[in-house]
């Protein structure tokens, strides 16, 4: 990767979870602990049932909150709110990324299969607060998740991005099928790449990869 290949780029999006912190907080142990929960609670099954099913439902439908919709019309924003209560203790501010990201040139967004309020406060507890011109969870996508073409269309339709120009950061390939074919830069954020035909780049280091963009 060269920073020539991004000059042209405007417009950055990029996932939350797993993206703009390190799996090792693991912040999705705490949130699959509460969707099993909700899920036992809301259809009255075994946990070990609830697993399954959220299993099946982030295959069949892109997340277990899309199956929950589409198979037993769940109301959305009360699972939303319970899930996403959890601690933030794992996470610490990380300066040096907020100063790469304050650099990339045009505008800055997150998009998260979570919700905007969620994304908030892992912002906050990043110390990426104010970094960003937009920050749109599912619920700004009529709740179509990542990665159907309907979310994209309306996140990036309400926000006004050129594809043409812009780049999406994302730790789940499968997320960066619909980006790729709209035009856009695709870098995988993992530790392990994942070679595809959508995917042009991948970093296991986000602060390491934005600072090369800047010479």
């Amino acid at each position: 990767m060269s920073a020539d290949d991004f000059a042209h780029v405007r417009a950055w999006v990029f996932d939350l979870d797993n993206t703009l912190y390190h799996p090792s907080a693991r912040l999705f142990d705490q949130i699959e602990a509460r969707m099993t929960a909700y899920v036992v609670a809301t259809l009255g099954v075994s946990p070990a049932e609830a697993d399954r099913l959220r299993s099946q439902y982030w295959r069949e439908h892109g997340t277990t909150l899309a199956g929950l919709m589409r198979e037993h019309d769940l109301d959305p924003l009360p699972y939303l709110e319970d899930v996403h209560d959890i601690s933030m203790d794992h996470l610490v501010p990380d300066p040096e990324l907020a100063s790469h990201i304050r650099n990339l040139p045009g505008r800055r967004i997150v998009y998260t299969n979570g919700c905007a309020p969620y994304a908030e406060r892992v912002l906050a507890a990043r110390g990426l607060s104010g970094l960003f011109d937009a920050v749109y969870g599912v619920e700004h996508a009529d709740f179509h998740p990542k990665p159907d073409q309907a979310a994209f269309d309306r996140v990036f339709g309400r926000d006004g991005i050129d594809t043409t120009i812009a780049a999406m950061f994302e730790d789940e390939p499968r997320n960066l099928a619909v980006p790729h074919a709209m035009g856009m830069k695709t870098v995988h954020v993992a530790e392990t790449s994942n070679p595809a035909d959508h995917i042009h780049y991948h970093t296991d280091d986000l602060t390491r990869f934005l600072a090369a963009l800047s010479g």
